[in-house]
């Protein structure tokens, strides 16, 4: 068939792949061709062990205390009220103990093979060694919050992946690292990440290119005629939304609400210099900051903001991402370069994918908030699998974008 797929970030690029190993005929419209969005600009982290949707009871209970006013990672801008007030009261009513229950449900069978799908991938792009499965690390910086940070843990679901005592060896390595003290630190197994995310873009655009895809730049809008979708411009049989923050806007001719909102994260990035580069991700828990080596650079990353996809970015997170490195007497100097980015995030946590049951030759893939980049692959097989009319592999139900009604 001919698809188009509007979207050129890592959910879109990893279904364009899939779906022309299968022989169709794709072509990716791409709004982003500088590689400034959420896909390219992430933590490079493949977080299996990330099962519990972030729409809960306890996410309620802690958000005072996890303020940016307070010295905290979430923040909820007074000026951007009228976008963050309606997905609170949302977020609100999917955090109910049954609501969450079923939440970690989907998000953990969608999360089981997401490593494996993700070396598949990556050795069908011939880049193998982009992807590597040596887990990460999560450090506390006192007694206190290291005991309730590592009994959090034990207590948690963390699906595929598991934890440890960090050795006296790999506590030494960390300590290298960093001038602050070090009173507990975990080690994952069965997580992973990507070694370099231009190096992966990079890959799957070429991927694409020389299996006869097309990646065309611009913007696009979806037209619905006579109960079919179509983009200008495009001839096709089927159509992908797959444009991360900026979907609900395209998928609301096809009559479905989907209320998304930019959860913009922040990162700041500097030259690798004495950071080695068989250093899995670093958590630094108390202050809700992952520093990854990518290839020739390190970068330090946090914060939940939620707002407007355009909205002007603040200064102040990168002063405190800058701030929070030199309190830990990282190894990283200046100059810093800065990047902000919207991650799609849906009320419940819970990623959209699937078929329009209004518009049946209409596909979406968007709203993956944290685990784009873990789950792109995954995605992208199930993607595959409606085009070809099969059932995926698991109960995509809990991911109907019909679970937020229709548009009147």
């Amino acid at each position: 068939m001919r698809i188009t797929i509007v979207g050129g970030g890592i959910i879109g690029l990893s279904a364009a792949v899939a779906l022309l190993t299968d022989g169709h005929a794709v072509t990716v419209i791409d709004a982003d061709r500088d590689r400034s969005a959420a896909s390219w600009g992430n933590a490079g982290h493949i977080a299996t062990e990330q099962t519990a949707p972030l729409a809960s009871l306890a996410a309620i209970r802690s958000a005072h205390r996890r303020r940016f006013a307070n010295g905290g990672a979430l923040d909820l801008p007074g000026h951007q009220a009228r976008h963050w007030l309606p997905f609170l009261s949302r977020f609100v009513a999917a955090s109910t103990p049954a609501r969450f229950a079923a939440g970690q449900r989907a998000l953990t069978a969608l999360l089981s093979d997401a490593l494996p799908a993700w070396r598949a991938l990556a050795t069908a792009i011939g880049d193998p060694a982009v992807v590597r499965d040596d887990g990460h690390y999560v450090v506390w910086e006192n007694a206190r919050t290291a005991r309730a940070g590592a009994a959090a843990w034990e207590a948690a679901d963390t699906g595929t992946a598991s934890h440890r005592a960090a050795t006296a060896a790999e506590r030494d390595a960390i300590a290298a690292l960093t001038t602050a003290p070090i009173a507990g630190a975990i080690r994952f197994a069965g997580s992973g990440r990507i070694v370099d995310l231009d190096c992966l873009a990079a890959g799957l655009t070429r991927a694409v290119l020389s299996a006869g895809g097309r990646i065309v730049s611009g913007s696009a809008d979806i037209l619905v005629t006579g109960g079919r979708a179509a983009v200008a411009g495009h001839d096709a049989d089927l159509v992908l939304i797959a444009a991360g923050a900026r979907s609900g806007r395209l998928i609301a001719p096809a009559g479905h609400r989907a209320p998304l909102i930019a959860e913009r994260g922040y990162h700041i990035r500097a030259a690798a210099g004495d950071w080695p580069a068989d250093t899995p991700p670093i958590v630094f828990e108390d202050r809700s900051m992952i520093v990854t080596r990518y290839a020739d650079t390190v970068q330090a990353a946090s914060f939940v903001e939620f707002g407007a996809v355009d909205a002007a970015p603040d200064p102040r997170k990168w002063a405190r991402l800058e701030a929070h490195v030199a309190a830990l007497g990282l190894p990283l100097r200046a100059p810093f370069a800065r990047w902000m980015g919207a991650r799609p995030t849906l009320p419940d946590y819970l990623p959209a994918i699937g078929r329009s049951t209004r518009v049946p030759n209409l596909l979406y893939a968007f709203g993956h908030q944290h685990l784009g980049l873990t789950l792109a692959p995954v995605t992208a097989q199930i993607i595959a699998a409606l085009a070809r009319g099969d059932a995926p592999v698991i109960d995509i139900a809990p991911f109907a974008i019909e679970r937020f009604g229709v548009r009147s």
